[in-house]
Protein backbone atom coordinates (compact mmCIF):
# COMPACT_ATOMS: atom_id res chain seq x y z
CA UNK A 1 0.00 0.00 0.00
CA UNK A 2 1.25 3.40 -0.74
CA UNK A 3 2.37 6.03 1.80
CA UNK A 4 -0.26 8.62 1.72
CA UNK A 5 0.24 12.23 -0.27
CA UNK A 6 1.19 15.08 1.80
CA UNK A 7 -0.61 18.60 0.64
CA UNK A 8 0.56 21.40 2.50
CA UNK A 9 -1.58 24.14 2.64
CA UNK A 10 -5.35 23.98 2.09
CA UNK A 11 -5.77 27.10 0.16
CA UNK A 12 -7.15 27.14 -3.32
CA UNK A 13 -4.25 25.05 -4.90
CA UNK A 14 -4.02 22.92 -1.82
CA UNK A 15 -7.91 21.87 -1.71
CA UNK A 16 -7.79 21.44 -5.30
CA UNK A 17 -5.01 19.11 -5.18
CA UNK A 18 -5.54 17.01 -2.49
CA UNK A 19 -9.69 16.67 -3.88
CA UNK A 20 -7.78 15.20 -7.07
CA UNK A 21 -6.04 12.95 -5.12
CA UNK A 22 -8.72 11.70 -3.08
CA UNK A 23 -11.00 11.06 -5.71
CA UNK A 24 -8.79 8.63 -7.60
CA UNK A 25 -8.61 6.77 -4.16
CA UNK A 26 -5.34 8.27 -2.89
CA UNK A 27 -4.82 8.30 0.65
CA UNK A 28 -4.18 12.33 1.64
CA UNK A 29 -2.81 14.19 4.53
CA UNK A 30 -3.73 17.78 4.55
CA UNK A 31 -1.46 19.95 6.64
CA UNK A 32 -3.07 23.14 7.65
CA UNK A 33 -2.34 25.68 9.80
CA UNK A 34 -5.16 27.89 10.33
CA UNK A 35 -6.88 28.21 12.93
CA UNK A 36 -4.17 27.54 15.40
CA UNK A 37 -2.16 30.15 13.53
CA UNK A 38 -3.45 33.02 11.42
CA UNK A 39 -1.40 35.08 9.11
CA UNK A 40 -2.29 38.98 8.14
CA UNK A 41 -4.20 38.87 5.83
CA UNK A 42 -6.49 35.57 6.61
CA UNK A 43 -9.59 36.58 8.92
CA UNK A 44 -11.36 33.01 8.52
CA UNK A 45 -10.61 29.83 9.97
CA UNK A 46 -11.62 27.72 7.28
CA UNK A 47 -9.77 26.74 3.71
CA UNK A 48 -10.01 28.61 0.75
CA UNK A 49 -10.30 31.79 1.67
CA UNK A 50 -10.18 33.89 -0.57
CA UNK A 51 -8.14 36.81 0.87
CA UNK A 52 -8.18 39.61 -2.27
CA UNK A 53 -11.54 39.92 -4.40
CA UNK A 54 -14.06 38.02 -4.26
CA UNK A 55 -14.03 37.76 -8.03
CA UNK A 56 -12.90 34.59 -9.96
CA UNK A 57 -13.26 37.40 -13.11
CA UNK A 58 -14.33 36.88 -16.57
CA UNK A 59 -16.53 33.47 -17.92
CA UNK A 60 -17.14 34.04 -21.34
CA UNK A 61 -14.98 31.71 -23.57
CA UNK A 62 -13.58 34.39 -25.63
CA UNK A 63 -11.48 35.26 -22.04
CA UNK A 64 -8.67 33.62 -21.38
CA UNK A 65 -9.55 32.62 -17.58
CA UNK A 66 -13.18 31.71 -18.67
CA UNK A 67 -11.60 28.69 -20.92
CA UNK A 68 -9.48 27.59 -17.95
CA UNK A 69 -12.66 27.43 -15.71
CA UNK A 70 -14.39 26.04 -18.08
CA UNK A 71 -11.75 23.22 -18.75
CA UNK A 72 -11.30 22.85 -14.92
CA UNK A 73 -14.98 22.40 -14.86
CA UNK A 74 -14.66 19.37 -16.90
CA UNK A 75 -11.99 18.34 -14.93
CA UNK A 76 -14.35 17.67 -12.10
CA UNK A 77 -12.70 20.42 -10.28
CA UNK A 78 -13.78 20.97 -6.54
CA UNK A 79 -13.00 25.09 -6.27
CA UNK A 80 -14.93 25.83 -9.61
CA UNK A 81 -17.76 23.71 -8.63
CA UNK A 82 -18.18 24.91 -5.34
CA UNK A 83 -17.88 28.67 -6.86
CA UNK A 84 -20.84 27.88 -9.17
CA UNK A 85 -22.62 26.59 -6.39
CA UNK A 86 -21.69 29.98 -4.52
CA UNK A 87 -21.76 32.46 -6.94
CA UNK A 88 -23.37 35.82 -6.63
CA UNK A 89 -24.65 38.13 -9.32
CA UNK A 90 -21.56 39.70 -10.65
CA UNK A 91 -22.64 40.66 -14.75
CA UNK A 92 -20.15 38.71 -16.68
CA UNK A 93 -17.96 37.47 -14.02
CA UNK A 94 -17.80 34.76 -11.28
CA UNK A 95 -18.24 35.97 -8.08
CA UNK A 96 -19.01 34.17 -4.77
CA UNK A 97 -20.05 35.06 -1.46
CA UNK A 98 -16.96 34.58 0.08
CA UNK A 99 -17.17 33.12 3.33
CA UNK A 100 -20.53 30.17 2.54
CA UNK A 101 -17.61 29.55 -0.81
CA UNK A 102 -14.95 28.67 2.29
CA UNK A 103 -17.14 26.92 4.29
CA UNK A 104 -18.69 24.63 1.76
CA UNK A 105 -15.16 23.97 0.46
CA UNK A 106 -14.18 22.95 4.15
CA UNK A 107 -17.15 21.07 4.74
CA UNK A 108 -16.53 18.50 1.62
CA UNK A 109 -12.49 18.06 2.30
CA UNK A 110 -13.44 17.62 5.68
CA UNK A 111 -15.91 15.31 5.15
CA UNK A 112 -13.95 13.11 2.35
CA UNK A 113 -13.40 9.96 3.26
CA UNK A 114 -9.74 9.72 1.92
CA UNK A 115 -8.53 13.17 3.24
CA UNK A 116 -7.29 13.22 6.80
CA UNK A 117 -6.39 17.54 7.98
CA UNK A 118 -3.71 17.80 10.09
CA UNK A 119 -4.34 20.91 11.76
CA UNK A 120 -0.91 21.89 12.61
CA UNK A 121 2.02 24.89 11.03
CA UNK A 122 4.81 22.60 8.88
CA UNK A 123 8.54 23.47 9.35
CA UNK A 124 9.98 20.91 7.95
CA UNK A 125 9.10 19.24 4.56
CA UNK A 126 7.89 15.46 5.33
CA UNK A 127 9.57 12.46 3.64
CA UNK A 128 7.59 11.03 0.58
CA UNK A 129 5.08 12.49 -2.29
CA UNK A 130 4.27 16.27 -0.96
CA UNK A 131 2.86 18.71 -2.73
CA UNK A 132 3.66 21.99 -1.21
CA UNK A 133 0.65 24.64 -1.78
CA UNK A 134 1.34 26.95 0.98
CA UNK A 135 0.24 29.71 -1.59
CA UNK A 136 1.98 33.61 -1.19
CA UNK A 137 2.02 33.90 2.62
CA UNK A 138 3.62 30.92 3.00
CA UNK A 139 5.13 31.02 6.70
CA UNK A 140 8.82 31.95 7.77
CA UNK A 141 9.99 28.89 8.91
CA UNK A 142 8.69 26.47 6.16
CA UNK A 143 9.93 29.43 3.46
CA UNK A 144 13.67 28.86 4.76
CA UNK A 145 13.10 24.74 4.47
CA UNK A 146 11.91 25.55 0.75
CA UNK A 147 14.36 27.97 0.08
CA UNK A 148 17.51 25.22 0.76
CA UNK A 149 15.92 23.20 -1.91
CA UNK A 150 16.81 25.62 -3.99
CA UNK A 151 20.17 26.74 -6.03
CA UNK A 152 21.03 30.38 -4.72
CA UNK A 153 18.07 30.42 -2.40
CA UNK A 154 15.44 30.75 -5.09
CA UNK A 155 12.76 32.42 -3.09
CA UNK A 156 11.27 35.83 -4.84
CA UNK A 157 9.11 38.48 -2.97
CA UNK A 158 6.46 40.82 -4.42
CA UNK A 159 3.91 42.35 -2.58
CA UNK A 160 -0.04 42.11 -2.95
CA UNK A 161 -3.33 44.46 -1.91
CA UNK A 162 -7.01 43.73 -1.11
CA UNK A 163 -9.61 46.55 -1.46
CA UNK A 164 -12.00 48.07 1.25
CA UNK A 165 -15.85 46.04 2.00
CA UNK A 166 -18.72 48.35 3.25
CA UNK A 167 -22.26 47.93 4.25
CA UNK A 168 -24.86 47.83 2.02
CA UNK A 169 -27.02 50.52 4.18
CA UNK A 170 -24.11 52.85 4.56
CA UNK A 171 -24.27 53.14 0.83
CA UNK A 172 -26.17 56.66 -0.27
CA UNK A 173 -28.23 55.36 -3.14
CA UNK A 174 -29.00 59.01 -3.41
CA UNK A 175 -25.94 59.67 -5.07
CA UNK A 176 -25.20 55.60 -6.91
CA UNK A 177 -27.53 53.80 -9.13
CA UNK A 178 -27.19 49.98 -10.14
CA UNK A 179 -26.01 49.34 -13.35
CA UNK A 180 -23.68 46.66 -15.06
CA UNK A 181 -21.21 48.40 -17.79
CA UNK A 182 -22.77 48.82 -21.44
CA UNK A 183 -26.28 47.20 -19.87
CA UNK A 184 -25.06 44.09 -20.57
CA UNK A 185 -26.48 41.03 -18.11
CA UNK A 186 -28.36 42.42 -15.23
CA UNK A 187 -27.61 45.71 -13.30
CA UNK A 188 -25.57 43.95 -10.86
CA UNK A 189 -23.50 46.49 -10.02
CA UNK A 190 -23.59 49.97 -7.20
CA UNK A 191 -21.89 52.74 -9.01
CA UNK A 192 -20.65 55.67 -7.29
CA UNK A 193 -20.34 58.33 -9.55
CA UNK A 194 -18.07 61.54 -9.18
CA UNK A 195 -17.81 65.05 -10.98
CA UNK A 196 -14.84 66.35 -12.49
CA UNK A 197 -14.73 68.71 -8.98
CA UNK A 198 -15.68 65.87 -6.77
CA UNK A 199 -12.82 63.33 -8.36
CA UNK A 200 -10.22 65.92 -8.60
CA UNK A 201 -10.83 66.77 -4.93
CA UNK A 202 -10.45 62.81 -4.66
CA UNK A 203 -7.31 62.44 -6.91
CA UNK A 204 -6.07 65.09 -4.64
CA UNK A 205 -6.41 63.82 -1.29
CA UNK A 206 -5.71 60.17 -2.60
CA UNK A 207 -1.65 61.05 -3.66
CA UNK A 208 -1.10 63.06 -0.54
CA UNK A 209 -2.86 60.51 1.49
CA UNK A 210 -0.41 58.54 4.25
CA UNK A 211 0.08 54.59 3.37
CA UNK A 212 0.94 52.37 6.32
CA UNK A 213 4.39 51.37 6.68
CA UNK A 214 5.74 47.86 4.41
CA UNK A 215 8.67 46.11 5.57
CA UNK A 216 11.37 46.07 2.24
CA UNK A 217 8.34 47.33 0.22
CA UNK A 218 10.91 49.41 -1.89
CA UNK A 219 13.05 47.17 -2.78
CA UNK A 220 10.42 44.34 -4.28
CA UNK A 221 7.87 44.48 -6.99
CA UNK A 222 4.13 45.38 -6.73
CA UNK A 223 2.26 42.98 -8.70
CA UNK A 224 -0.17 44.93 -11.61
CA UNK A 225 -2.95 43.23 -11.36
CA UNK A 226 -3.42 44.52 -7.73
CA UNK A 227 -1.46 47.92 -7.60
CA UNK A 228 -2.91 49.81 -4.83
CA UNK A 229 -5.04 52.85 -6.06
CA UNK A 230 -2.79 55.29 -4.42
CA UNK A 231 -0.20 53.94 -6.43
CA UNK A 232 -1.77 54.11 -9.36
CA UNK A 233 -2.98 57.74 -9.19
CA UNK A 234 0.31 58.88 -8.48
CA UNK A 235 0.95 57.95 -12.08
CA UNK A 236 -1.02 60.07 -13.21
CA UNK A 237 -4.48 62.50 -12.83
CA UNK A 238 -6.14 60.51 -15.56
CA UNK A 239 -4.93 56.60 -14.47
CA UNK A 240 -7.64 55.51 -12.62
CA UNK A 241 -10.55 57.22 -15.00
CA UNK A 242 -8.88 54.73 -17.63
CA UNK A 243 -8.82 51.54 -15.51
CA UNK A 244 -11.11 51.08 -12.20
CA UNK A 245 -12.50 53.95 -12.50
CA UNK A 246 -13.58 54.00 -16.14
CA UNK A 247 -17.24 55.35 -16.92
CA UNK A 248 -17.33 54.14 -20.23
CA UNK A 249 -20.55 52.73 -20.40
CA UNK A 250 -21.99 53.67 -17.14
CA UNK A 251 -24.43 56.17 -18.02
CA UNK A 252 -26.30 57.35 -14.72
CA UNK A 253 -30.15 56.89 -15.36
CA UNK A 254 -30.68 60.03 -13.07
CA UNK A 255 -28.80 62.50 -15.54
CA UNK A 256 -28.87 60.87 -18.63
CA UNK A 257 -25.09 61.21 -18.85
CA UNK A 258 -22.09 59.57 -18.31
CA UNK A 259 -20.25 60.72 -15.30
CA UNK A 260 -16.60 62.04 -14.94
CA UNK A 261 -15.38 59.26 -12.60
CA UNK A 262 -17.25 56.13 -11.19
CA UNK A 263 -16.16 54.22 -8.58
CA UNK A 264 -18.01 50.14 -8.78
CA UNK A 265 -19.17 48.38 -5.80
CA UNK A 266 -19.67 44.41 -6.17
CA UNK A 267 -21.98 42.33 -3.79
CA UNK A 268 -19.46 40.14 -1.58
CA UNK A 269 -22.32 37.88 0.16
CA UNK A 270 -25.03 36.81 -1.31
CA UNK A 271 -27.18 38.49 1.22
CA UNK A 272 -26.22 41.75 -0.42
CA UNK A 273 -25.09 43.55 2.77
CA UNK A 274 -21.91 43.90 1.86
CA UNK A 275 -20.22 45.35 -0.92
CA UNK A 276 -16.39 45.29 -1.92
CA UNK A 277 -14.60 48.14 -4.31
CA UNK A 278 -13.73 47.29 -7.31
CA UNK A 279 -10.26 47.28 -8.38
CA UNK A 280 -9.52 49.73 -5.15
CA UNK A 281 -6.68 47.78 -3.44
CA UNK A 282 -5.32 49.66 -1.09
CA UNK A 283 -2.67 50.27 1.67
CA UNK A 284 -3.37 53.12 3.24
CA UNK A 285 -3.71 53.77 6.98
CA UNK A 286 -6.83 52.80 8.04
CA UNK A 287 -7.96 56.04 9.14
CA UNK A 288 -6.83 57.77 6.17
CA UNK A 289 -8.61 55.14 3.56
CA UNK A 290 -12.15 56.12 5.99
CA UNK A 291 -11.31 60.05 5.01
CA UNK A 292 -10.94 59.42 1.46
CA UNK A 293 -13.52 57.17 0.91
CA UNK A 294 -16.01 59.90 2.82
CA UNK A 295 -15.08 62.51 0.36
CA UNK A 296 -17.10 60.19 -2.68
CA UNK A 297 -20.26 61.06 -2.56
CA UNK A 298 -22.65 57.95 -2.35
CA UNK A 299 -19.68 56.85 0.42
CA UNK A 300 -20.07 59.78 2.48
CA UNK A 301 -20.93 57.87 5.23
CA UNK A 302 -19.79 54.31 4.29
CA UNK A 303 -19.18 51.95 7.16
CA UNK A 304 -16.11 50.05 6.78
CA UNK A 305 -16.26 46.24 7.87
CA UNK A 306 -12.54 45.53 6.37
CA UNK A 307 -10.21 47.68 5.50
CA UNK A 308 -7.74 47.51 2.82
CA UNK A 309 -4.80 45.97 3.15
CA UNK A 310 -1.14 45.17 1.80
CA UNK A 311 0.84 41.81 2.25
CA UNK A 312 4.01 40.26 1.23
CA UNK A 313 3.30 37.26 -1.78
CA UNK A 314 6.69 34.98 -1.80
CA UNK A 315 6.96 32.61 -4.70
CA UNK A 316 9.48 30.45 -6.32
CA UNK A 317 11.55 31.13 -9.31
CA UNK A 318 9.87 28.44 -11.08
CA UNK A 319 11.65 28.49 -14.58
CA UNK A 320 14.24 25.88 -13.86
CA UNK A 321 13.66 24.50 -11.40
CA UNK A 322 10.22 22.95 -11.92
CA UNK A 323 8.91 20.44 -14.41
CA UNK A 324 5.44 20.70 -16.46
CA UNK A 325 4.25 18.74 -13.90
CA UNK A 326 5.02 21.18 -10.86
CA UNK A 327 7.51 19.07 -9.81
CA UNK A 328 10.94 19.67 -8.68
CA UNK A 329 13.35 18.87 -10.85
CA UNK A 330 16.11 18.12 -8.03
CA UNK A 331 13.41 15.77 -6.17
CA UNK A 332 10.60 14.47 -8.15
CA UNK A 333 8.51 13.71 -5.36
CA UNK A 334 8.19 17.26 -4.45
CA UNK A 335 5.54 19.13 -5.95
CA UNK A 336 4.62 22.99 -5.72
CA UNK A 337 1.16 24.53 -6.78
CA UNK A 338 -0.45 28.09 -6.11
CA UNK A 339 1.05 30.43 -6.29
CA UNK A 340 3.71 29.95 -4.63
CA UNK A 341 4.81 28.93 -8.28
CA UNK A 342 4.35 31.99 -9.79
CA UNK A 343 1.06 31.77 -11.22
CA UNK A 344 -1.33 34.30 -10.42
CA UNK A 345 -4.83 34.33 -9.78
CA UNK A 346 -7.59 32.23 -8.00
CA UNK A 347 -8.37 30.26 -10.88
CA UNK A 348 -4.15 30.12 -11.99
CA UNK A 349 -3.87 28.50 -8.82
CA UNK A 350 -6.23 25.94 -8.19
CA UNK A 351 -5.53 24.83 -11.59
CA UNK A 352 -1.95 24.20 -10.83
CA UNK A 353 -3.27 22.21 -7.65
CA UNK A 354 -6.13 20.28 -10.09
CA UNK A 355 -2.59 19.62 -12.50
CA UNK A 356 -0.49 18.25 -9.82
CA UNK A 357 -2.79 16.30 -8.47
CA UNK A 358 -3.90 15.17 -11.48
CA UNK A 359 -0.16 13.68 -12.81
CA UNK A 360 0.65 12.96 -9.02
CA UNK A 361 -1.88 10.10 -8.79
CA UNK A 362 -1.34 8.95 -11.88
CA UNK A 363 2.72 8.60 -11.16
CA UNK A 364 1.47 6.66 -7.70
CA UNK A 365 -0.71 4.43 -10.03
CA UNK A 366 2.04 3.70 -12.23
CA UNK A 367 -0.22 5.49 -14.98
CA UNK A 368 1.36 7.48 -17.74
CA UNK A 369 1.26 11.78 -17.38
CA UNK A 370 -1.51 13.07 -19.27
CA UNK A 371 0.72 15.58 -20.51
CA UNK A 372 -1.78 18.68 -20.66
CA UNK A 373 -0.75 20.48 -24.41
CA UNK A 374 0.26 23.97 -24.50
CA UNK A 375 -3.59 24.20 -26.49
CA UNK A 376 -5.12 23.74 -23.44
CA UNK A 377 -5.21 26.74 -20.78
CA UNK A 378 -3.93 24.25 -17.39
CA UNK A 379 -0.77 22.70 -19.76
CA UNK A 380 -0.19 26.69 -21.14
CA UNK A 381 0.01 27.81 -18.04
CA UNK A 382 2.49 24.73 -16.34
CA UNK A 383 4.43 25.18 -19.18
CA UNK A 384 5.02 28.75 -18.84
CA UNK A 385 5.98 28.57 -15.24
CA UNK A 386 9.03 25.75 -16.50
CA UNK A 387 10.12 26.46 -19.27
CA UNK A 388 12.04 29.39 -18.46
CA UNK A 389 11.70 30.82 -21.59
CA UNK A 390 11.74 34.74 -20.21
CA UNK A 391 14.44 36.28 -18.71
CA UNK A 392 12.88 38.13 -15.50
CA UNK A 393 10.28 35.67 -14.22
CA UNK A 394 7.50 37.35 -12.64
CA UNK A 395 4.24 36.18 -11.45
CA UNK A 396 1.68 35.89 -14.63
CA UNK A 397 -2.40 35.24 -15.34
CA UNK A 398 -3.33 32.94 -17.63
CA UNK A 399 -3.80 34.92 -21.05
CA UNK A 400 -4.42 33.65 -24.90
CA UNK A 401 -0.66 35.06 -25.19
CA UNK A 402 1.27 31.69 -23.72
CA UNK A 403 -1.37 29.11 -25.18
CA UNK A 404 -0.38 27.36 -28.46
CA UNK A 405 -1.21 29.74 -31.51
CA UNK A 406 -4.25 28.65 -33.83
CA UNK A 407 -2.46 27.14 -37.46
CA UNK A 408 -5.15 29.38 -39.22
CA UNK A 409 -5.54 33.29 -39.31
CA UNK A 410 -8.72 34.77 -37.53
CA UNK A 411 -8.17 38.34 -37.68
CA UNK A 412 -10.92 39.43 -35.14
CA UNK A 413 -9.91 38.81 -31.66
CA UNK A 414 -12.86 37.49 -30.26
CA UNK A 415 -13.76 34.99 -33.20
CA UNK A 416 -9.74 33.88 -32.74
CA UNK A 417 -9.99 33.14 -28.84
CA UNK A 418 -13.36 31.09 -29.58
CA UNK A 419 -11.71 29.15 -31.63
CA UNK A 420 -8.70 28.54 -29.37
CA UNK A 421 -11.21 27.47 -26.72
CA UNK A 422 -12.94 25.09 -28.95
CA UNK A 423 -9.88 23.37 -29.92
CA UNK A 424 -8.80 22.84 -25.91
CA UNK A 425 -12.48 22.01 -25.24
CA UNK A 426 -11.93 19.25 -27.70
CA UNK A 427 -8.42 18.24 -26.97
CA UNK A 428 -9.81 18.02 -22.76
CA UNK A 429 -12.92 16.03 -23.86
CA UNK A 430 -10.29 13.46 -25.50
CA UNK A 431 -8.23 13.42 -22.64
CA UNK A 432 -10.42 13.15 -20.29
CA UNK A 433 -12.33 9.65 -22.63
CA UNK A 434 -8.97 8.45 -22.75
CA UNK A 435 -7.22 8.99 -19.05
Amino acid sequence: MNEPVKVIGAGLAGCEAAWQLAQTGIETRLYEMKPRIMSPAHIYPGFAELVCSNSLRGNDLSNAVGLLKEEMRRWDSLIIKTADETKIPAGGALAVDREKFSASVTEKIINHPNIKIIENEVSEIPPGNVIIATGPLTSDLLAEQIAKLFPDNKMLNFFDSAAPIVTAESIDMNFAYCASRYDKGEADYINCPMTREEYTEFYNELINAETAPVHGFEKNLVFEGCIPIEVMAKRGEDTMRFGPLKPVGLKNPKTGKTPYAVIQLRKDNIEGTLYNLVGFQTHLKFAEQKRILNIIPALKNADIVRYGVMHRNTYIDSPGLLDRYYRLKLNTQIRFAGQITGVEGYVESAASGLLAGIETGREIKKLSALDFPSETAIGALALYISTGAVSRFQPMNINFGIIKPLDIRIKDKKSKNLAIAERSLLITKKMIENR
